[in-house]
């Protein structure tokens, strides 16, 4: 009998002023810009007729309002688990201004002092995972870019960090996580899915 596989879709949230900018945004609780509003209503649009048995959005606003204005609030819960990585020292800064101090800095290899290391990152991931799991069921995750990736890595049961630095991941973007044949081999079914985003 053919057996009906579970899918998990992840939403990021859209356009911050930092995100813009390029600046390292993890706990810092930025809201969203015009343009980003509007391309979470759009990511609203891309799901429309998807059903999903549970919905689970971290809670900072950016992707609070990202979840709203897709049209899922009145679904969500709110997961505190979900939340970007915790940048410490090297909040609100850009890649080329930490590159100043520590030349060839790579955050999914050396992590960031004073915040999330990379093994508390990937285990904040995998307990998401085993709840997404347990759900055996269409799941619909409201997060951040670094830690959508990490949670995609973790997925596929990987734990090369550094691989993520190729995940590109666009604001307001979709990704799919599943599997292939049965629930023994998770897969990417779709990455970076942005078609739907004002540019």
């Amino acid at each position: 009998m053919f057996q009906k596989l579970p899918f998990t879709y992840l939403a990021r949230h859209g356009e911050t002023a930092w995100s813009l900018t390029g600046q390292h945004t993890g706990l810092t609780d930025l809201p969203l810009t015009k343009q980003g509003e509007q391309n979470a209503r759009n990511l609203g649009e891309r799901l429309k007729g998807i059903n999903f048995a549970h919905v689970l959005t971290s809670n900072l606003q950016r992707a609070v309002n990202t979840c709203r204005l897709a049209g899922f609030e009145k679904a969500a819960l709110i997961d505190k688990e979900l939340v970007e990585w915790n940048y410490g020292e090297y909040e609100g800064l850009r890649t080329s201004e930490i590159r100043q101090k520590r030349p060839g800095w790579e955050i999914f290899q050396d992590g960031c002092p004073g915040g999330e290391t990379i093994p508390q990152i990937m285990s904040r991931a995998d307990r998401v995972i085993a709840r997404i799991r347990a759900f055996n069921d269409n799941v619909l995750i409201f997060s951040s870019g670094h830690f959508i990736k990490i949670l995609a890595l973790r997925w596929l049961g990987l734990d090369s960090t550094p691989t993520c630095k190729f995940f590109m991941l666009s604001t307001a973007s979709l990704s799919i996580l599943g599997y292939k044949g049965d629930l023994g081999h998770p897969v990417i079914w779709l990455w970076n899915d942005d078609h739907h985003v004002m540019k």
